[in-house]
């Protein structure tokens, strides 16, 4: 009876050894599959210099191009190809199998067909539309109208309000980056490339910083783009970004000579009075509050600026004329118009 009972526990244990066994070599197969072999949706990935393999699996997991980082890691020791794996911007998909994906790796670059633009902070979206043009990327009407009322799946495009007013709808929302795409890559793409890089450089925790200022994610962008054109010195612009806070704190007119600009629709030198009362929405001299939306595409420093502003007394700022891009900063009125006159040479 003892050596029945012994045989049977045996047997169960075998049993439950081949049934794990089997449940293992499944699970590790599917990670060589592809993640979604029906999406041929192309995702473009940098690889940057000197990556380690595990490195390059972090990225390609996070970007969910392969399933396990780890399998990824071992298999390409296992290949030997961990010591062919190049850095480089590569086009992959969710449909490659893992194999696949690092022999695409350890050849290089596949976006040989491709073309970089840059787009500098600050820029409008008829700004972009001209840049992009003038390289022959995109047919400036057809991007502009998809800014305008093109389809894009992105949680903060569903915040943007529905008002007559904002005549882009991205309008603050295309990233001002360095990016890399095929020439043939259509507007869509483009657009696309720049919504993405956004929700990037999005922060987690900056959520909880807007409703601690009580404003929308839309309101802050469109401060936030303000800033970017009001200033110059990266250093200034969290203390920029505080006057416009006491401003709106304290019912102030914002009084942005940035947002005249918007509505000129063309940099000035100068910005006569008649210029200041316009009636438009946008004119910070005229309207109160912020205008209806952004002015243009705030980079990395304006946006942490706006989450993260200094808290400071001051109201009223002044370009100082000498060609550093900086100004004078002034509690009261009085105090402004004496540094007004310095700057001018009138002191």
């Amino acid at each position: 009876m003892l050596k029945k009972k012994l045989l049977i526990a045996l047997l169960s244990f075998a049993g439950i050894i081949i049934l794990l066994s089997f449940i293992g070599v499944n699970y590790l197969q599917a990670q060589f599959q592809p993640v979604d072999g029906t999406d041929q949706q192309i995702e473009t990935v940098i690889i940057p210099k000197g990556s380690s393999t595990a490195a390059i699996g972090q990225i390609l997991a996070e970007k969910n191009l392969i399933k396990n980082a780890l399998v990824f890691q071992y298999y390409a020791k296992y290949t030997g190809q961990d010591v062919d794996l190049k850095a480089g911007t590569f086009d992959l998909s969710k449909s490659l199998p893992l194999k696949d994906v690092i022999d695409i790796l350890a050849i290089g670059n596949n976006l040989i067909d491709s073309v970089r633009f840059t787009i500098p902070e600050g820029l409008n979206v008829k700004q972009i539309a001209d840049r992009l043009a003038e390289q022959g990327l995109v047919d400036r009407e057809r991007f502009l109208s998809l800014v305008k009322e093109g389809d894009f799946d992105y949680d903060f495009i569903q915040q943007i309000p529905d008002n007559p007013n904002i005549e882009y709808k991205l309008e603050g929302y295309l990233f001002p980056e360095t990016y890399e795409v095929r020439k043939e890559a259509s507007e869509e793409e483009i657009i696309d490339k720049m919504l993405s890089q956004f929700a990037k450089e999005w922060l987690p925790d900056w959520d909880k910083q807007l409703a601690k200022k009580g404003l929308s994610l839309h309101e802050l962008i469109t401060l936030a783009s303000i800033v970017e054109r009001e200033v110059v010195v990266d250093a200034e612009r969290p203390i920029v970004a505080g006057i416009f806070y006491n401003r709106l704190e304290n019912s102030w007119l914002l009084q942005s000579c940035a947002t005249v600009q918007f509505v000129l629709g063309k940099q000035r030198d100068t910005i006569t009075f008649a210029d200041l009362e316009i009636d438009n929405p946008y004119n910070t001299y005229v309207y109160a509050g912020l205008p209806p939306g952004p002015i243009g595409a705030p980079g990395r420093i304006s946006l942490e600026a706006v989450v993260n502003p200094d808290e400071n007394n001051y109201f009223f700022f002044v370009t100082k004329k000498d060609n550093s891009g900086e100004h004078f900063f002034s509690k009261t009125y009085e105090e402004h118009l004496q540094y007004d006159a310095k700057s001018r040479g009138n002191w």
